[in-house]
């Protein structure tokens, strides 16, 4: 048997779809089973969502089931398996939850998440999820404007990215306690990428709040960006001057770069890029430009080498 050590694992090591699934169906006809369906892998933030109303965008494809989606998870802190998350991620509390947001902005401090909530109504958003190793989900997030959050602090004119980190609890997330990645888990934007309506802060998913191992109580969703981008478990928001470097970027620098656009022209180095596989379905479908928001999001990066800046 092949054991890899924790520093050589990256985000293409995890369980197929067709492997998981066929191991959950194993999982389910006897006690195995039904121990793992007892795992808190529904548990929420203590949070309520309220009025929810449609959003401006999204997609009308068919919505991944609620069953995939909570239950194939890439979120590193709790485990590299797809299912670590849900059945693992009972740990974390979720309230209360403050986000700190510092740097470069003229009203830094801490806000608590039902504050957040009072002050941002919700919007749903069916959105597509595409992730690097080739697969993707539709989901109905709830959320509102990342860019309505910034705002609010105010960000100076030195502000010209925004960078995001994930809890660091190793008593609550038992995947920090192996070195996938250099913790805490951080991600950033450009400042006119974090202001782009399509940029969501989500709290909710299928009107519900969002259960842990999706990034319970409060994740950023980028649908044009590769899932990744989407970082899970927000705690700081930073406004800097100079690009972040992301946990992706840092731990594997040829294969993941600052952008990481969904783009079916720039191979991962491993893999190609130029189909995906929806959860849910056998056959590959063509991957979209932008994932499929070429209309809303190709502006931002005009006159850019998408190859070089990938």
């Amino acid at each position: 048997m092949l054991i890899k050590r924790a520093e050589d694992l990256t985000e293409a090591d995890v369980t197929p779809y067709d492997v998981y699934r066929e191991r959950r169906r194993f999982m389910q006809s006897g006690l195995a089973g039904a121990a793992a369906l007892a795992m808190p892998w529904l548990a929420r933030a203590n949070i309520t969502l309220g009025k929810i109303t449609p959003g401006p965008f999204g997609t009308d494809e068919d919505k991944t089931p609620l069953k995939d989606v909570t239950t194939y998870n890439n979120f590193y802190e709790f485990g590299t398996s797809k299912a670590d998350p849900a059945i693992r991620s009972g740990s974390l509390v979720t309230d209360p939850w403050t986000v700190t947001v510092s740097g470069e902005c003229d009203k830094p401090g801490s806000v608590d998440l039902h504050d957040i909530l009072k002050a941002h109504p919700l919007q749903e958003r069916i959105d597509r999820l595409r992730c690097v190793e080739g697969w993707s989900m539709v989901i109905p997030w709830v959320g509102f404007p990342l860019a309505d959050f910034i705002k609010g602090f105010q960000p100076n004119a030195n502000a010209k990215y925004v960078e995001f980190e994930t809890l660091n609890d190793k008593a609550q997330m038992p995947g920090l306690r192996r070195r996938v990645l250099d913790w805490p888990y951080t991600e950033g934007l450009r400042m006119d990428e974090a202001m782009h309506p399509l940029a969501l802060l989500a709290v909710g998913l299928y009107g519900e709040p969002l259960p842990i191992q999706n990034g319970a109580p409060i994740r950023l969703v980028v649908p044009w960006k590769y899932g990744f981008k989407s970082i899970k478990s927000i705690v700081k928001v930073r406004f800097r001057e100079t690009q972040p470097i992301s946990a992706w970027q840092k731990a594997a620098p040829s294969e993941y770069g600052f952008y990481s656009n969904v783009n079916p022209k720039v191979d991962h180095p491993r893999w190609s890029q130029r189909r995906e596989r929806r959860i849910g379905e056998f056959a590959k479908r063509k991957t979209l430009m932008f994932n499929g928001y070429a209309e809303q999001v190709a502006s931002l990066y005009s006159g850019m080498d998408l190859k070089k800046n990938f």
